[in-house]
């Protein structure tokens, strides 16, 4: 068995950050809108570093402009992500992307990206449940917004409240109203942690928004008294190993703390963050994870095994993909 076909579960994944450049060069062209800068010359999306990444990144979000293409953007990552053998996916959606945090906006969005996701489940047997989510260096007030829209639409395929963006602006703090609006909507929580910033900004994490999984989290591995409180309490980590070494948290996967976090007991699960930004795939991830650490088919499974136990989903999906991923003769 090729990994290309071993069934996964990936549950970090951007929406806008998955759209594949083709898509995104099409659909400037469809508005005349010039977005050259941001594309390399081999067709690929072109940055300097991770805050640089963020003015491309919201370059590229800013054509996509109502829920229709929404809609097209959903259907496109979700063929892509089909073709990696991903069975389930977790995606973040921020409403600061879609209405700018207008609720009956969002309403109309989010809409369109469910109808995508229903058809792709049904023609290429992936399912997918949204993550809302809030951009941390946009601020704690549309962070609150984020939150409403977040109650208003969970339930369903709404199951989740996260935090992305940014994460040398503000603390994490900051979002604990957002997040406490997020959970009292029967959301679960998750907040990107531990990728630019140390340990601390980790047990802040924990410690004042109470979330059950960590967004990256790998920077814990400086502070062996958090991995111990991490394995202890069932934390789940959201690695992105391709992400971290493209964008310089570490120079190589040889240095990557991910094997030695999963050896100490840690929950870690791998996803592509912004697969075509850091050119990779899932299938890519699990070969370059088992070239590095001599990982192989089993400890693969095993992975994809922690990571639906840790989805935000309803126990009858669960059940249900677990039973694909568990399956030997794919």
């Amino acid at each position: 068995m090729s990994f290309k076909s071993l069934p996964k579960a990936e549950l970090h994944l951007h929406i806008e950050g998955a759209a594949p450049p083709d898509f995104i060069r099409s659909l400037a062209r469809e508005k005349s809108v010039d977005l050259s800068k941001i594309f390399t010359e081999d067709g690929g999306y072109a940055y300097r570093d991770f805050w640089h990444f963020l003015e491309v990144y919201e370059a590229a979000t800013s054509v996509l402009t109502g829920p229709e293409e929404f809609g097209r953007l959903t259907k496109a990552v979700l063929e892509a992500c089909a073709e990696q053998g991903v069975v389930y996916a977790e995606t973040f959606l921020a409403p600061d992307f879609c209405g700018k945090r207008d609720v009956e906006a969002w309403k109309d969005y989010l809409g369109a990206i469910e109808q995508a996701a229903q058809e792709a489940e049904r023609d290429a047997g992936i399912t997918l449940r949204g993550i809302v989510t809030c951009v941390r260096h946009f601020g704690a007030d549309a962070a609150r917004e984020t939150a409403k829209c977040a109650q208003e639409t969970a339930g369903g395929f709404v199951t989740g409240f996260g935090m992305g963006g940014d994460e040398k602006s503000g603390t994490q703090g900051d979002f604990a109203y957002a997040f406490d609006m997020a959970r009292e909507a029967g959301l679960q929580l998750t907040t990107h942690a531990g990728e630019w910033n140390g340990p601390d900004e980790v047990r802040a994490a924990l410690d004042d928004l109470k979330v059950e999984r960590i967004g990256h989290g790998v920077r814990s591995i400086e502070d062996l008294a958090l991995v111990d409180r991490l394995t202890d309490d069932g934390i789940t980590l959201e690695v992105c190993p391709g992400s971290n070494v493209f964008l310089g948290v570490y120079p190589d996967l040889k240095s990557h703390p991910i094997a030695k976090l999963r050896e100490r007991g840690v929950k870690v699960t791998v996803s592509t963050d912004d697969p075509p930004f850091f050119r990779t795939t899932m299938t890519q991830e699990y070969e370059n994870l088992a070239r590095q650490f001599g990982w192989d088919e089993s400890d693969f499974r095993a992975l994809n095994l922690v990571a639906i136990d840790a989805a935000f989903c309803d126990e009858a999906t669960r059940t249900r993909i677990r039973k694909i991923l568990e399956a030997q003769d794919v």
